[in-house]
């Protein structure tokens, strides 16, 4: 088969590939691109018959891309941004935008940001909707390539170090990232648990059962990590993949389990809960906001990347505002 003779595209068929790939649906990529959904299948039909390939399949209530779609839409659409970008730059108006943004993030992450990001929303954008995904990852790349979300948001140890390492290298990696804040994590239990009364040791803390929150479904986290540094270990009762989860059966059960403290204010069982801080040292917790750098051109991504930014600010602005925080028990 020969090669597709790039004089002979029609470049609009890209603009059709980009929507369909971002939306994974056709009558969501018609109406972004103010055309019928039989227009957008045939333009579709047209870049298939192109290039030799099926592109997209149906799959339940949208469309799956081939693995020639995937590989061919970052470059696509990293054109596309950029030309967008030259033609018409800071074209994005929040009062005026529909934009559909997908962010991946933990239920703890989200408790905190999103009603900060909520507020900036319906002040500055109120067309725009966001759609919150399970983070399920400590490394994001893969769906932020593909395009299946917008920014990831959370605790990235292994990605960060492996950007640091390329930069380091001379390297541009086709990541960027931007802190956001500082997270800490305790232990913690019901307010009438058996270990409630003092301060808890290495060997209390390893002789309990636990409750470990994954992301991932993998039986060890980043505290079995600093654990199994003392060469210690802890026994693991149950692993679930949301920290609303361990609150609520923590709080009904002698189990303990490993929370960021600033999540207890928000759970609205800080009734039923105590911390103690944990009884050993644990690497820094940052928490990120992660992007591909293919977005950075683009005014509304910007515009996300400072909305989530100033969210994250509103959550954790210095004691002394409005808002109630988490105090140490005695």
């Amino acid at each position: 088969m020969n090669a597709p003779n790039f004089r002979q595209l029609d470049l609009n068929l890209l603009r059709v590939f980009d929507q369909v790939m971002a939306e994974r649906n056709l009558t969501r990529a018609a109406r972004n691109l103010s055309m019928t959904q039989p227009a957008v299948s045939n333009a579709l039909t047209r870049l298939r018959d192109f290039l030799g390939d099926r592109l997209v399949v149906r799959s339940g209530y949208g469309v799956e891309p081939t693995p020639r779609a995937l590989a061919l839409w970052p470059a696509v659409s990293e054109a596309l941004r950029q030309l967008e970008a030259s033609i018409a730059p800071g074209a994005f108006d929040p009062a005026a935008a529909s934009n559909t943004f997908v962010l991946a993030m933990a239920d703890a992450t989200a408790a905190e940001l999103m009603p900060g990001l909520v507020e900036i929303i319906e002040r500055q954008a109120p067309g725009i909707s966001m759609r919150v995904l399970p983070l399920t990852t400590r490394d994001p790349r893969r769906l932020l390539d593909e395009g299946q979300i917008d920014l990831a948001v959370g605790h990235f140890p292994a990605v960060l170090a492996d950007l640091t390492a390329q930069a380091q290298a001379g390297g541009v990696s086709a990541f960027d990232h931007q802190r956001l804040y500082d997270g800490r994590y305790v232990c913690v239990m019901r307010q009438a648990h058996p270990l409630a009364a003092a301060p808890l040791s290495l060997d209390v803390f390893c002789r309990a059962h636990h409750l470990l929150v994954s992301f991932s479904g993998r039986p060890f986290g980043f505290i079995d990590e600093a654990l199994a540094s003392l060469n210690r270990r802890r026994r693991i009762v149950l692993t679930v993949n949301q920290f609303f989860t361990a609150g609520r059966v923590v709080a009904g059960s002698d189990l303990l389990t490993v929370l960021p403290l600033h999540f207890v204010a928000v759970t609205g069982m800080a009734a039923e809960l105590t911390w103690r801080e944990l009884p050993f040292e644990v690497p820094a917790v940052h928490v990120d906001a992660l992007w591909h750098r293919r977005q950075d051109a683009r005014s509304e991504h910007r515009w996300l990347r400072q909305a989530v930014s100033d969210a994250a600010a509103r959550a954790f602005a210095p004691q002394g505002d409005s808002r109630p925080r988490t105090t140490s028990p005695q």
